[in-house]
């Protein structure tokens, strides 16, 4: 009888072991990027981590302040919690290409 509770300890704390390897991993894959996030998120990053974001998603330095600005407006209008960041970037970012070149 003793034998048994320790093989069924031993084969209990193995499945127990490997599902928290597999739960920390499912959580260490999870994305945090804020590029790929939505505006809820960019309300909540500090304006470093928004220059960062908006600097990878439009490649350049142009104009960085300006769309930060722009993502700021759209971050703050009712019902827009739900748009992504890279979303509300281009839509900023094809503004300003419009605006230089009109």
């Amino acid at each position: 009888m003793k034998n048994f509770l320790k093989k069924y300890l031993k084969f209990v704390l193995g499945i127990a072991a490997i599902l928290l390897v597999i739960f920390l991993f499912i959580q260490s894959q999870k994305n945090s990027d804020l590029e790929s996030r939505n505006l809820n998120a960019w309300k909540n990053a500090s304006v470093d981590n928004r220059i960062a974001a908006v600097k990878i998603l439009i490649a350049t330095e142009d104009n960085v302040d300006l769309i930060v600005q722009c993502v700021d407006k759209i971050a703050s209008l009712p019902d827009s919690s739900e748009m992504t960041v890279r979303d509300a970037t281009e839509l900023c970012f094809m503004g300003t290409k419009l605006k230089n070149n009109i």
